[in-house]
């Protein structure tokens, strides 16, 4: 029978990979949300900082999965511990994704920084990161206390995310459709919006990773999925 000192090791152990995920996820969410005001003020500053920010993002990564390397070599975990530690990892994996995609709307800032930008172009924008923005708060929060109802949640309102994305897909091709000029503006409008569509999958990856980690089992169910921009045309 393991001593109460190696007990309360290992237990400090798993609270730190808790605090360290904590950690990368208060940074994306940092990003998220700087990156979405730098595009809306067309910041350059902002913008950068949010960029600079990805490092500490990879730093965390990194250190994440070392600590999950020598916890499975010298702890040899199984059942309920196995699942916290590997579903760290996998999380870990996703928001250091989060943050690359929100450095990636941080660059577009930069692209268009001097553009005249219409301020009805941004709206279906800021309301696709607002609900991006709402996934990763509650996402993290599921991870934190163990709700595997809080985290199915979040994976069912993926396809808000994904029908807001369709409609401001469909609006930025009309715009390029009507003066060729904003091509070059509403390409990087695209890939940003893009970018928000994609932040929205990671955090209902991390919704998945959340339920199996508490309950043992995966979801069932089909993703629920809405983009349909593949199969766009506009007439």
């Amino acid at each position: 029978m393991p001593d109460q000192h190696t007990v309360r090791s290992y237990e400090e152990e798993l609270r730190l990979l808790d605090k360290k995920i904590a950690q990368m996820g208060g940074i994306a969410e940092l990003q998220l949300g700087q990156a979405i005001d730098a595009l809306e003020a067309r910041d350059p500053a902002l913008a950068d900082q949010v960029i600079s920010k990805d490092a500490q993002v990879d730093a965390l990564q990194r250190d994440i999965e070392e600590q999950v390397i020598t916890m499975i070599a010298r702890r040899q975990p199984m059942a309920d511990d196995l699942r916290h530690i590997l579903g760290a990892i996998r999380i870990a994996s996703d928001l250091e994704r989060v943050g690359d995609l929100a450095k990636n709307i941080a660059k577009r800032t930069l692209a268009i920084s001097s553009e005249n930008l219409p301020k009805t172009l941004l709206y279906g924008l800021k309301h696709m990161a607002e609900l991006a923005q709402r996934q990763l708060k509650d996402v993290l929060d599921a991870y934190a206390d163990r709700n595997s109802d809080a985290a199915r949640l979040v994976w069912t309102r993926d396809e808000q995310i994904d029908a807001t994305y369709n409609s401001v897909f469909r609006e930025l091709l009309t715009y390029m459709m009507e003066d060729p000029r904003n091509i070059g503006l509403c390409t990087h409008l695209l890939f940003g919006a893009k970018n928000l569509e994609r932040i929205g999958d990671h955090t209902t990856n991390i919704a998945e990773t959340v339920h199996y980690l508490v309950k043992g089992t995966t979801l069932a169910e089909n993703r629920p999925k809405g983009d349909k921009t593949s199969s766009t045309l506009l007439p």
